[in-house]
């Protein structure tokens, strides 16, 4: 199949799981019903006249943008998980494993237990101190590698990344239980919702999405040779503790972008880049879009899954990522020790 064929099929699948995703709820609202409500807020057209009154507030305004938020979300995380593992040549590094998720999760504590996200600069602390900690998770990694290994090797950024990872973690869980009053909402932040979510959240994300997309394309023929290794790389003339520098703060920013906004997502990062690279090859020129649409279109339908598996209750969309990473994990896994064997 060839290339424009595949994308077509990612982008009619990923059409349909918006349609879905914006359609299906408390109140079934048909495809057709959707893209009229959708063209008369654009264009002005005329809205059918048995469409009920309520149908397009709730449409523009509750199901739009936290869908395309989801979709959004889900690109952002399957980009940044795609350039990590091109980078650091591991099928199983994400920026979730790196810490980088752990780190914004830790801002965005910080802002809730101490009271600061109910306040009226609340909207936007919570998305800046989460994105500046993960900017900063990122640059004590990079640091603290380049001080245990001068050529900052694949490995010891993973390991690094880790530990960072369980020490943001533990914080966080210190946080929660020394503010009882404030544990569960930072208990459903780290889970991850896209629920009452509005559109100036869906403009950031679709600006920081579109510059991540353009940024790592730029870069796409550096990625393609950190992919033969890093001697074959350094050969080839590619400066390779540079462009990680550089690659893993743009990981940051897009995935803290993400995690802002949405909370601790896991295992998108992981999932979508390993398919897209199973169907799409190794060039980042193609996989980077693909992974995009992939990761967005994944992410709607685990939040639609979210919002109607238990009948008036909304499960954490980070427990539905989880439930389909865990085993998925586990087949990398495996699948690569046998490879290897």
């Amino acid at each position: 199949m060839k290339y424009r064929t595949k994308m077509v099929v990612l982008l009619v699948a990923a059409v349909a799981a918006l349609l879905l995703g914006i359609g299906i709820g408390s109140v079934y609202v048909a495809p057709g019903d959707i893209l009229a409500i959708t063209a008369n807020h654009l264009f002005g057209t005329a809205l059918p006249n048995s469409l009920p009154a309520s149908y397009p507030a709730m449409v523009l305004n509750m199901r739009l943008p936290r869908v395309i938020l989801a979709f959004l979300t889900g690109a952002a995380l399957a980009m940044g998980g795609t350039i990590t593992q091109s980078i650091l040549q591991n099928p199983l590094a994400s920026p979730f494993g790196l810490g980088i998720s752990a780190g914004a999760g830790l801002g965005a504590a910080i802002v809730i237990t101490f009271g600061l996200a109910a306040t009226g600069l609340g909207a936007f602390l919570l998305p800046s101190v989460s994105l500046g900690f993960a900017l900063a998770t990122v640059f004590l990694v990079v640091f603290l590698s380049s001080r245990l290994d001068r050529g900052v090797s694949n490995v010891t950024i993973i390991l690094v990344g880790t530990v960072f990872s369980l020490f943001c973690n533990a914080v966080m869980n210190l946080l929660a239980t020394s503010s009882p009053s404030y544990a569960e909402r930072v208990q459903l932040w780290l889970l991850g919702s896209f629920s009452m979510k509005e559109w100036n959240a869906v403009w950031v994300l679709a600006i920081a999405t579109a510059l991540g997309l353009v940024f790592f394309l730029c870069y796409a023929r550096e990625l393609d040779v950190m992919t033969f290794g890093e001697e074959s790389a350094q050969a080839m003339g590619v400066d390779l503790i540079k462009h990680k520098r550089i690659l893993l703060a743009a990981i940051a920013a897009l995935t803290g972008a993400a995690v802002a906004f949405v909370g601790i997502i896991g295992f998108v990062d992981l999932i979508a880049p390993h398919i897209v690279r199973r169907w799409f090859g190794a060039a980042h020129r193609k996989v980077l879009p693909a992974s995009a649409l992939f990761g967005g279109t994944f992410l709607v339908l685990c939040d639609l899954a979210a919002r109607t598996l238990v009948p008036a209750r909304e499960i954490p969309i980070g427990a539905i990522t989880a439930l389909l990473g865990a085993p998925f994990f586990l087949y990398i896994f495996f699948a690569g020790r046998k490879n290897r064997g």
